[in-house]
């Protein structure tokens, strides 16, 4: 990948993180905490902040030819990974978890800004249910997950 390609997709993870925060501003005040099939927009926030984390931790694992701890034994749909994440990351306070999510995004774009050009598609040799896992896909698939994520909120604050 060049460098415009990789600036590209660290924007669109940074436009994704950007309009889930508009979303949970916009909540009313009950409805950040209230459950909604078993999540809460707060559990949303948490898990994605655990999330950004995991993508540094994990993007390392790959560039040593390992699969990434959370895909050792995820539960269905990453049950298990974002159970435990919901559960580590406690707070309740919007304000504060609004701050921990800039604060973790912005780890992770340094991260990847970090990271040589080439390693971002390089097939390390790293497979996950018969797919090449690479941390181009990886960061791809949590701006999906913070798409994803949004379009939830933003049905909250139309049933709440």
């Amino acid at each position: 990948m060049t460098d415009s390609e990789i600036e590209s997709q660290i924007d669109r993870f940074d436009s994704a993180a950007k309009r889930l925060e508009d979303s949970l501003v916009a909540l009313q005040q009950g409805s950040f905490l209230a459950r909604l099939n078993g999540w809460s927009p707060r559990d949303i926030l948490a898990h994605l902040i655990g999330w950004n984390h995991h993508v540094i931790q994990g993007s390392r694992q790959i560039q040593l030819a390992e699969l990434p701890f959370y895909d050792i034994d995820p539960g269905e749909n990453y049950s298990k990974v974002n159970e435990a994440l919901v559960q580590k990351i406690s707070a309740t306070d919007r304000q504060v978890l609004i701050k921990e999510l800039h604060s973790s995004a912005n780890d992770l774009k340094e991260y990847l800004r970090s990271l040589e050009p080439e390693a971002w598609a390089k097939d390390f040799g790293v497979r996950h249910g018969g797919s090449t896992v690479t941390i181009r896909d990886t960061v791809d698939e949590l701006i999906e997950d913070y798409v994803h994520h949004r379009k939830q909120v933003e049905d909250w604050a139309t049933t709440k």
